[in-house]
């Protein structure tokens, strides 16, 4: 069974805060949900950003991005997200159109779980002014692990994926075929070897899937950090929108 971490005061008083209200100040503080996972009730600790201009534009809906962060970032001081991935330039970004959200991994959980996540975005969603049909998805190392297996379990709900330093399973490629996928490694990897990522490349690149794989010649399982703060990177998020079960992609196999 997982542990319930439970959080202090200031952060109880910081979540029961009006989302109208928020400022650019409180972006990126900790919030928490409690969700029913197989019958349990279960906390999950996550950071919320929200863009500059969220509360003065109360009709627009946003784009969203999920990002899922790596082993050493799991315990129970959520602060702790910010030490790497996407969340550790976010608090230095003006003007970035996404919302945010950054759960955290219990110290005992050796790994995602897509179906929980997937309830805290049901839980937290309808709280916020998010356009369902642009949210995307990021990761990495262990995070990465779980953009493959949330974006495989879960083909039809993200626009777009962006898997960095990570491993998947290769049998999965087939649900991701019309999934726009971008994956980046570094070739001096040697926490998790970039032929992690050669071979998802390569089962979605059989599958016809639109697939983009950046190997930085020189970089190591460190390249989260070259990659997040590549403005191309949220730019060819935004060309994508969520293609629905059922409906026919654009575009040829790559993108």
């Amino acid at each position: 069974m997982r542990k319930i971490w439970a959080l202090g005061l200031c952060l109880v008083m910081i979540c029961a805060l009006p989302v109208a209200g928020r400022s650019r100040t409180l972006s990126g503080l900790p919030r928490q949900k409690k969700i029913l996972v197989e019958g349990k009730s279960v906390t999950v600790r996550y950071l919320l950003y929200l863009p500059g201009s969220y509360p003065s534009n109360e009709r627009k809906k946003w784009p969203l991005i999920l990002f899922l962060h790596g082993s050493t970032e799991k315990g129970s001081d959520v602060q702790i997200v910010k030490r790497s991935g996407l969340p550790a330039y976010l608090e230095q970004l003006r003007g970035f159109p996404f919302i945010v959200i950054s759960p955290q991994l219990d110290a005992d959980q050796e790994r995602w779980d897509p179906t929980e996540i997937k309830m805290l975005l049901d839980a937290v969603l309808p709280g916020l002014r998010v356009d369902r049909d642009r949210i995307y998805l990021t990761g990495w190392s262990l995070g990465a692990n779980g953009v493959w297996r949330m974006a495989i379990k879960y083909p039809y709900l993200f626009a777009a994926i962006a898997p960095i330093a990570g491993w998947g399973d290769t049998n999965g490629a087939k649900a991701l075929k019309n999934t726009p996928t971008w994956v980046f490694h570094g070739a001096k990897d040697t926490n998790v070897p970039p032929g992690e990522s050669s071979s998802m490349v390569e089962a979605l690149r059989k599958e016809g899937a639109k697939v983009r794989f950046t190997l930085y010649p020189d970089l190591d399982h460190e390249c989260w950090m070259l990659t997040y703060q590549n403005d191309k990177l949220y730019d060819w998020f935004l060309q994508h929108r969520r293609i629905r079960a059922g409906q026919r992609p654009q575009g040829s196999n790559r993108t």
